[in-house]
């Protein structure tokens, strides 16, 4: 049934459109203690991040890691926060993105087609983003999450998400989820172009590629994101066409005791002062947009882990964020699965 063949007394119902939903991770409402706590309480209580079992996680969760945690987190928050908005950073530039993409759609496709964003944890939420699009009639869905590498606690819980509120829909719409970028020619031409723009003709003594950590178990139990990370810095590599060795992989961001994936970017620059490389620039070709672990932990703690060890000459490659390179990236990534839900205006 369509809007033009319902009879009189039948309920309003919205021409039907493809919706395009793009989704980041996510970020507290602001750096107070209590918006940080129920931030922190969401993410850390999802299973694909944390998996050890609720018994034994939550009492430790919620009775040590809530109770000191949200103040220090709020501390680095403050930093970076956008105070003109209002909000975080990563909210500000996926917005951006969204509105950029918003703009390229719509010449593309016209009034076929409806962007928006939304969060895996915070606001907005998934659920309720996905319940306003198909109301505004999205019967088909493109499902966009923001992380170039796969893993199990990014791409896999953004999309469980996803899953859990089309749980709740009562008329589902068709839904297509993408495939990990990491390795599109696209993709790396981005990044090499966004190390090209700053630094220019300057090549740093090391570029260290900085991806956010997981735990090593994760590996070993078949999560495939170390191994697109090794590959997203060959890839850069020979698209940059540096010579070998010039570029390392990291990882930060490490939470807990157990063994996480190494090195570890806040001990490796460290590393590579004593080492005599006192010039060098990193960038985080895991990281869609900049947030938090980019803003506060590269250009803070590891760029003071370094200049401590002796480093003299830090630089930060901004993420691609709503770059118009980043956008036609997915922009391509959209015409190749949107395929046959819509037509060209």
């Amino acid at each position: 049934m369509t809007p033009a063949t319902a009879p009189a007394n039948h309920q309003k119902i919205n021409a039907a459109k493809t919706g395009i939903l793009i989704a980041n991770l996510g970020t507290p409402d602001g750096y107070d203690y209590w918006s940080m706590r129920r931030y922190l309480n969401e993410f850390l209580s999802d299973k694909r991040v944390i998996d050890l079992p609720a018994w034994k996680w939550q009492p430790i969760l919620q009775g040590i890691i809530l109770t000191k945690r949200p103040f220090s987190s709020g501390e680095n928050y403050k930093l970076i926060w956008n105070e003109e908005k209002g909000e975080s950073p990563l909210m500000t530039i996926t917005r951006d993105q969204a509105d950029a993409l918003r703009i390229r759609a719509q010449q593309e496709w016209g009034d076929q087609v409806m962007v928006e964003f939304c969060m895996r944890y915070g606001n907005p939420s998934t659920e309720d983003v996905l319940d306003r699009m198909v109301k505004a009639g999205c019967r088909r869905i493109v499902f966009v999450p923001l992380y170039p590498q796969y893993a199990g606690a990014t791409s896999a819980t953004a999309n469980d998400q996803l899953f859990r509120a089309l749980m709740k829909q009562t008329w589902q719409p068709a839904v297509r989820t993408i495939d990990p970028y990491f390795d599109r020619p696209d993709y790396i031409a981005a990044l090499a172009d966004s190390v090209r723009r700053v630094l220019g003709d300057k090549k740093p003594s090391k570029l260290v590629a900085s991806y956010h950590g997981m735990p090593r178990r994760y590996l070993e139990q078949g999560d495939p994101y170390h191994c697109h990370c090794q590959k997203t810095t060959r890839l850069l590599q020979q698209a940059l066409g540096w010579e070998d060795g010039i570029i390392d992989t990291s990882f930060q961001s490490v939470f807990g005791r157990e063994e996480w994936l190494r090195p570890y970017t806040v001990e490796h620059v460290a590393e590579l002062a004593k080492q005599g490389h006192t010039d060098i620039a990193v960038i985080s070709p895991a990281f869609a947009s900049d947030c938090i672990e980019t803003l506060e932990e590269i250009n803070g703690e590891i760029r003071e882990s370094f200049e401590h060890a002796g480093g003299q000459d830090f630089t930060y490659v901004p993420c691609l964020n709503d770059h118009p390179s980043h956008i036609e990236v997915i922009m391509n990534i959209l015409r190749e699965n949107i395929g046959g839900w819509v037509s060209k205006s």
